[in-house]
């Protein structure tokens, strides 16, 4: 396996010890495929991440914990790669734990491999679950930082949490909803696990503001697809069955596609729909005019602030993590980030 890196280093990266690396690249027999499997991602990590590799002074590792689909954890590690070269004459280097599927108690075993390891910190996408507040609580013992993203944990020992205010979200897709068709038949509210903190505020924002604006209004919640296109299609296409009035979507879990499928093959017309996130998927139905709007957050400048709350934790910076929501841009066909000028 030809690499310009050290043992050292690669072994850092994949939180393993020298021997195993050593194993692992020089094909030796009993190691685990998926170990074999990990040294290979530490690799292409420090690929990604050169510009890195190759700076002295103090470095912090950031593990990356994230339980959502695919097209959503791609965009966390492009933006947090983005971010890092910005974060000089820091050298933070990251190592993820993507997941797109399994249950809490996969992440907590993730949590507490980290805790044994070592870590700088912890970026943590995960469900509000007694067991994760439990595991924070390990990682706080064992003094590695933890900043929840994009969803809350509010009862864990996080030192902060990043991301938007879900209730005002929520509120505001009520408001572009009932602002496109205010005489609409019903509306499909399309959440991946309601035990995300965050997809359960956006929900009751959503509901508050529509008890304004239009009480009269019937709410369909769906849940269970976690934001992936199978799952998420079989539950809006059973509930399209009960109601054939419902002409509006706020998707607070994405799977945005399996959404519009779902109505297609019903012959159903989507009045109005506003969706969270401006992934590869959003973007494209946005210039397809098959998305009203996407509520959406800068990842880049999210990832930067849990990376400058790791090193102030670690004191590398003066100051105290704090909890400040990120703003909330509402985007549409007209007004595209320049950044998405290219292909998706």
């Amino acid at each position: 396996m030809a690499h310009p890196y050290r043992l050292r280093e690669i072994a850092q990266q994949a939180g393993l010890s020298l021997a195993t690396v050593d194993r692992v690249l020089h094909g030796r027999p009993g190691v685990r495929a998926a170990t074999v499997a990990e040294v290979h991602r530490a690799i292409a990590d420090l690929d990604r991440q050169a510009s890195q590799v190759r700076l002295s002074g103090a470095t912090f590792f950031v593990d990356v914990v994230v339980l959502a689909p695919d097209r959503f954890s791609r965009a966390v590690r492009a933006a947090l790669e983005a971010e890092l070269p910005t974060l000089r004459p820091a050298v933070v280097r990251a190592r993820f734990h993507l997941r797109e599927d399994g249950g809490v108690a996969d992440l907590v075993a993730d949590l507490d491999r980290i805790g044994r390891r070592g870590s700088s910190g912890v970026l943590l996408k995960a469900p509000d679950d007694r067991a994760v507040v439990a595991a924070v609580a390990r990682l706080e013992e064992r003094g590695v930082p933890v900043v929840t993203f994009v969803t809350d944990v509010p009862a864990s020992r996080r030192v902060a949490y990043v991301g938007m205010d879900d209730r005002a979200a929520g509120a505001t897709a009520a408001y572009l909803l009932t602002s496109v068709a205010p005489d609409a038949g019903g509306v499909l509210v399309s959440l991946s696990r309601s035990s995300f903190r965050g997809e359960g505020d956006r929900e009751q924002g959503f509901r508050a503001a529509l008890r304004d604006l239009a009480p009269h209004l019937p709410v369909h919640v769906v849940e269970g697809g976690d934001g992936l296109d199978a799952s998420t299609r079989a539950t809006v296409t059973a509930a399209l069955s009960r109601d054939p009035a419902v002409d509006l979507v706020y998707s607070v879990g994405g799977g945005n596609r399996a959404v519009l499928a779902a109505f297609d093959a019903a012959g159903r017309h989507v009045r109005g729909f506003v969706a969270h996130d401006l992934d590869a998927d959003n973007v494209a139905l946005l210039r397809e005019r098959r998305l009203t709007a996407v509520l959406h957050h800068d990842l880049r400048a999210d990832v930067r602030r849990v990376c400058r709350a790791v090193m102030q934790v670690q004191g590398a910076l003066p100051g105290r993590p704090s909890s400040v929501p990120s703003q909330i841009q509402v985007i549409t066909p007209y007004n595209e980030p320049a950044a998405f000028g290219g292909d998706a």
